[in-house]
């Protein structure tokens, strides 16, 4: 295990007083949004939301989509380390880490996602951290902590958030520096073994004017497997550290800044992988004769610039953000004790995005309009080491990229009841690009992290427009029905893994989506919540990331404009209060996808015929669904106690297109039983994970070596772990 490397931290505080990005607005309108959260409304608790960037945060039940959003209070008790904590939290919502490089999303929401550890793929699904547009889907799924909220958005968002969020985004709000003091610090220790710490400052440097927080983060992880090859029983071992500093500056009623710093490094093994070939499922045995590497470190600062204005009685917002990320990673692809295929990776990212913001209200109109800017320089280096190292090949790629886009969003309230919301996005993308092709060893990426030689060179740029056009009805201010259609893209862009002279690595078009969604949200009695929706998404030309076996290579991944695909489903999410102490919740989602059209081989058997267009989407279980059940009590002496008991499931689904490999179904039950004291600082908590000891994986992709070899990342079974928490 290396040390860090804390010189890296050096890069200057001011930085994130100097770069500004973009962020959702719920912060800079936040009365105090951790009482907004815990506040009740007609029993059941108020969850803030951003989604609609409006001039005013938004209760979750007032916006017209389809959102699960979780505040401090429902993170904190579900003990939610990672985005990958809330995969079985809501209905149609797949949150898997694909394995080939430790922290690699691989999101899917309502059946549309990615397929591959390439980061020049944009996904469909975005993730927002305090606005900041996670720019390439690695370092997404490390630990994360101190925060104010998460909403999954599920559906089409590109009118207010852009590109690459086909399937839904993820918006993430870390907690703002305090007016009041308060102290957070947590200690917990897990089986695995980790032990996990964190810590929170926040308070007034300047009453009234000047507030700041430092927060850190550190885990411990000991490693969860037993790697049979050489009886290490520490495999998949890590250490992550986070450090977070803010600063909020009022210095007037009207204005308000926030500036955000954020160091983050994880070192540890490699991906965690288990042959199929040689294991059966559910067995958790590895026997890897190269256990890896990752070290990964990132950088980003933001600042946030909000001005209450008298036109429109609105908000001007303008938020930049800088982003710096790497990562060298070794991953043992044959997932065997033989060394046949094993991989060396480099990942490099830096980006820059900027928007300019105004919302406000005239009359019977509530218009949100902004500006958009969004550089990234991405380089990205493999080699390939196979047949015990006698064979190395290497490749990769270099991309220069900017995006501009201008969006205007109305909410035309005809009446009392009704409204209509419509809205219109222009995009405008450009991507250069150097691409060498996996072939001789021309590429380093642990040493000079570039190649010396690349063999294609292209520029290509893209204008898309996306919009929406929707109607609200609120009868009443317990019920709301809705619908919508939106046009949304996925960029084009180039394949950084291409191992195949066949095809060039590019450009692949951007893929276009129309949706459809009808929705209701409805309160009864204070007692019970009920929240439908029933979709429609025809997706053309259909980015496919397709595996093709190519010998000595193993394998190569071709990215082309392959299908049109439909897909239809409905969501269910309901609560229900039984007296004063508990809740119970569900949530249900079907989906169903099936190719239109056809127009490139998917299964890589040299025909477009029949046997493509039967295939099923790879990423898209038909069903999910769980019931959770949580109990608050407080005893006379003031002390508190809260227990919750939760059961999820997901349906099994192919892991490629080809549907040669298959997820496993799963069947999950999490709980936490937690003490609080009678001053409410601190609280004791035993919570657990998994505790059927399911094992899930989040890639299965067949090796073309020997027949019936797998490349199996797989997930950690049962947690169970110990908190105490002190609360100021």
């Amino acid at each position: 295990m290396r040390k860090f490397n804390r010189g890296r931290i050096a890069l200057p505080i001011c930085a994130s007083l100097l770069a500004t990005t973009w962020l959702s607005p719920a912060i800079a309108q936040e009365a105090d949004a951790e009482s907004a959260q815990d506040e009740e409304d007609e029993g059941f608790a108020t969850i803030i939301v951003t989604a609609t960037k409006s001039a005013q945060a938004q209760d979750v039940q007032d916006v017209p989509i389809a959102v699960t959003a979780f505040g401090a209070d429902q993170l904190d008790e579900q003990k939610v380390r990672s985005l990958e904590n809330l995969s079985f939290s809501a209905p149609n919502v797949q949150f898997e880490d694909v394995g080939t490089a430790p922290g690699f999303a691989n999101f899917s929401i309502r059946g549309l996602g990615i397929n591959s550890s390439i980061p020049s793929i944009d996904p469909t699904v975005g993730v927002f951290v305090d606005g900041v547009y996670m720019g390439i889907s690695a370092g997404i799924l490390f630990d994360t902590f101190d925060l104010e909220g998460i909403e999954v958005l599920r559906g089409p968002q590109g009118l207010l958030f852009g590109r690459n969020v086909t399937g839904g985004a993820v918006v993430v709000r870390t907690k703002a520096p305090s007016d009041e003091l308060r102290i957070d610090a947590r200690l917990a220790r897990e089986s695995g073994p980790a032990t996990i710490a964190s810590a929170s400052i926040s308070g007034p440097l300047i009453e009234d004017t000047l507030s700041a927080k430092v927060a850190v983060f550190y885990n411990d992880d000991k490693g969860y497997f037993t790697n049979e090859f050489n009886g290490n029983n520490d495999f998949g071992a890590s250490e992550t550290l986070i450090m977070r500093g803010a600063l909020k500056f009022t210095p007037t009623d009207t204005v308000e800044i926030i500036g955000r710093y954020e160091h983050g490094e994880v070192d540890g093994d490699g991906a965690v992988v288990s042959n199929f070939g040689l294991f059966p499922r559910e067995s958790f045995r590895v026997s890897v004769d190269e256990e890896g590497l990752n070290d990964s470190g990132w950088d980003q600062a933001s600042l946030e610039i909000n001005i209450d204005t008298a036109f429109g009685d609105g908000v001007i917002t303008n938020i930049a953000g800088y982003r710096e990320y790497s990562a060298t990673v070794i991953s043992d692809i044959d997932s065997s004790p033989d060394f046949v295929f094993h991989a060396d990776t480099f990942t490099g990212q830096s980006q820059f995005s900027n928007e300019l913001r105004y919302a406000g209200t005239f009359g019977d109109f509530d218009v949100t309009a902004g500006l958009y800017y969004f550089e990234q320089d991405i380089n990205y280096v493999e080699r390939r080491r196979l047949f015990a190292g006698t064979l190395n090949v290497s490749g990769g790629g270099r991309q220069d990229q900017q995006t501009y886009g201008a969006f205007v969003s109305t909410d035309w309230h005809l009446t009392d009841t009704w409204t209509i919301n419509a809205g219109f996005r222009l995009s405008h993308e450009v991507k250069d690009v150097l691409v060498a092709n996996l072939s001789g060893d021309l590429c380093d990426p642990l040493v000079a992290r570039t190649c010396s030689a690349y063999g294609f060179a292209d520029k290509e740029s893209w204008t898309d427009p996306t919009f929406k056009l929707g109607v609200q009805w609120q009868p009443t201010e317990q019920t709301q029905a809705y619908a919508f259609f939106a046009r949304g893209f996925r960029s084009g862009g180039y394949n950084f893994r291409n191992g195949t002279t066949q095809f060039d690595p590019g450009p692949y078009d951007p893929e276009q989506q129309n949706a459809w969604e009808v929705g209701l949200k409805q309160d009864i009695g204070g007692i019970a919540r009920v929240n439908l929706s029933l979709f429609q998404t025809d997706v053309s030309d259909l980015q496919r990331e397709i595996i093709q076996p190519v010998l000595p290579l193993g394998t190569t991944q071709v990215i082309r404009n392959s299908a049109d695909l439909r897909i239809r489903g409905v969501e269910a999410e309901a609560q229900l209060r039984i007296g004063e102490h508990l809740t119970l919740s569900g949530q249900l989602g079907y989906v169903d996808g099936d190719y239109q059209e056809v127009f490139f081989d998917l299964n890589a058997d040299g025909v477009v015929d029949q046997a493509d267009l039967d295939l099923s989407p790879p990423r898209l279980a038909p069903w999910t669904y769980g019931i959770a059940a949580a109990f608050e009590h407080e005893f006379r002496g003031g002390e508190g106690f809260s227990a919750r008991l939760g059961y999820s499931h997901r349906d099994e689904s192919f892991s490629n297109d080809a549907n040669t490999g298959l997820l496993s179904m799963a069947d999950m039950i999490d709980g936490n039983i937690s003490v609080t004291s009678a001053d409410a600082r601190w609280t004791l908590s035993l919570y657990g994970r998994n505790l059927l000891n399911d094992q899930t994986e989040g890639n299965v992709s067949p090796l073309p070596f020997f027949p019936g070899s797998t490349f199996s990342s797989i997930n950690r079974g049962r947690i169970v772990g110990l908190e105490i928490k002190f609360d100021y």
